[in-house]
């Protein structure tokens, strides 16, 4: 197996399953790191027998699909996927940035806000789960975006008929710098709307090869000279569950409705952000 990514607490590898004379497609292996200790190795185990649980009930085109979950010959847990491309959107725009392309075509946004915004309804709408943790790397791609998954469902959470949250149990853990505003609060209400902030931050991220909130040296600076205590750490802080700043010389007239797209989604109200539900409905009628 080819080791082509990794997480907290695991790593992701490429299975070719096609024996000679057959063609199989190959699967995505997440395995649980050896190297953990007993406490956490639990805790990873524990988080993927529950990925697992959820995978198997899901079954859409933007969502990654389940095949298996089994331990190896080491004893170590792992989880068999659809495997949804080799590199993630984050790995795109890592490229995209030391090659200095700038932006990604906004053709290429909507492509990927209408395929992301589709998983999002499916998991809202059909199945009442909150992703709970919307992120460029959590959104896998296959070729030059021929097929855009969400995967990752391992911290998902139950929303009730209302698209909240409100499992007694349940805890939002998501990653910092995409989290929205109601789940930086304590006793903020957590609702679709949470994965709607953090799938508009992912836009942003796709118009300026950057992670939101954390301001790093210009380009062009040498990276060696980056010293730490140049972050500015309150700033941080300051700006998370806020709408991040654009740079509007870089955006042409073509990328209008995805900036308009990205800036209802990172609304600090969760209220005025749209569903996923309407995002599909109105990037369908533009045929896009």
């Amino acid at each position: 197996m080819k080791k082509f990514g990794y997480g907290t607490g695991v790593s992701v590898y490429l299975m070719k399953r096609s024996p000679k004379g057959l063609s199989r497609s190959p699967w995505a292996v997440k395995k649980v790191n050896k190297q953990c200790d007993v406490s956490h190795k639990n805790l990873y185990e524990q988080r993927l027998n529950d990925e697992a649980k959820i995978l198997k009930n899901l079954q859409h085109p933007n969502i990654v699909g389940y095949r298996a979950l089994t331990k190896t010959t080491d004893g170590s847990l792992c989880l068999a996927m659809e495997y949804g491309g080799e590199k993630s959107l984050c790995d795109l725009i890592e490229e995209r940035s030391e090659k200095r392309l700038g932006p990604f075509p906004a053709d290429t946004i909507f492509k990927v806000a209408l395929n992301m915004a589709r998983g999002l309804k499916y998991l809202h709408n059909d199945k009442n789960i909150l992703h709970g943790d919307i992120k460029s790397s959590n959104v896998v791609v296959k070729g030059d975006f021929e097929s855009i998954k969400i995967c990752d469902v391992g911290v998902s959470l139950p929303l009730d008929e209302n698209m909240t949250v409100n499992s007694p149990d349940a805890e939002y853990i998501g990653t910092e710098s995409w989290k929205p505003k109601e789940a930086l609060e304590d006793g903020g209400v957590i609702t679709d709307k949470a994965d709607i902030y953090a799938f508009g931050l992912t836009l942003w991220e796709m118009m300026t090869l950057a992670i939101p909130h954390v301001n790093l040296p210009p380009e062009g600076d040498d990276e060696d000279s980056f010293d730490e205590d140049d972050f500015d750490e309150d700033a941080y802080y300051e700006a998370l569950g806020t709408r991040p700043p654009l740079n509007m010389d870089e955006l042409n007239d073509s990328y209008q409705r995805v900036i308009e797209l990205s800036y209802m989604c990172c609304s600090e109200n969760p209220k005025e952000r749209p569903s996923a539900a309407k995002i599909v409905e109105a990037l369908e009628s533009e045929n896009i």
